[in-house]
């Protein structure tokens, strides 16, 4: 049986949360451009999110060695998320599998529709039906929009639990709901600030996305410091030989 883990409700101060993200990954902040840049591109190179998860996990191991001042961080640290490769693997599936299953039908009825929508059309000599149709498609996608950012929230917590308390996808992902929703309209703030961010990257030529990702990431480790505390360091040895064999005379 899992054991319990407290968090905190109320806990996530957004602005604090993005000058602690900046503070985490400054020194080493062009080794985390280049991380996530390396991770986006491997996760996305399978459909699925298959290997997303493995990043993700990849990039908090790196940001929580980065908060904790173990050990150095280095490029290759990124790839010890696929230790956590099953635990990440069932997380993003709960994550994309909903979301799929919500907007997926949705564009196939929009398409049905249309077609249906241009024969009434045809016979009425009015564009009503037609101009129905995407007003019902605007409302509906405003819930469906609503409802991803409640599923993205919801799941905010559940990578950095797996690389910090080592817990299995599932429970990791019961838990970061959990505490997101305990956390939810602090979180909805940082998510707002942080997309903002982004979509700032974006607008320079999408690459720019690249520049801002660390600062995001940065900022939900330190919004799971704020909600679950973060491991102590001394719970970690340094991965060096066994001492040589004592003989005695």
């Amino acid at each position: 049986m899992t054991p319990e883990i407290p968090y905190k409700p109320k806990a996530v101060d957004p602005i604090e949360c993005i000058k602690s993200g900046w503070e985490i990954v400054k020194p080493n902040y062009m080794l985390f451009v280049g991380m996530c840049f390396i991770g986006y591109f491997i996760g996305s190179a399978v459909p699925l999110g298959i290997l997303m998860g493995p990043m993700m996990a990849g990039m908090y191991t790196c940001l929580f060695a980065a908060r904790r001042r173990v050990e150095p961080v280095e490029f290759g640290m990124l790839f010890k998320g696929f230790d956590f490769f099953g635990p990440s693997l069932i997380a993003t599936l709960l994550h994309m599998v909903p979301i799929m299953a919500i907007v997926i039908p949705t564009y196939v009825l929009f398409y049905a529709g249309i077609f249906f929508a241009a024969a009434a059309q045809t016979q009425t000599n009015s564009p009503a039906p037609v101009l129905g149709l995407f007003v019902v498609f605007f409302f509906a996608m405003m819930v469906i929009s609503i409802l991803i950012v409640i599923i993205s929230i919801g799941f905010t917590f559940a990578y950095p639990l797996i690389v910090d308390r080592k817990l299995a996808g599932f429970d990791a992902v019961k838990l970061s709901f959990k505490a997101a929703l305990a956390n939810f309209w602090r979180l909805l703030g940082m998510m707002l600030l942080t997309g903002l961010l982004t979509f700032v990257g974006m607008c320079c030529f999408i690459v720019g996305m690249f520049f801002v990702l660390p600062i995001v990431y940065g900022a939900i480790a330190s919004a799971y410091e704020q909600v679950f505390g973060l491991r102590d360091s001394r719970e970690f040895e340094p991965d060096l030989p066994p001492p040589p064999p004592v003989f005695e005379s």
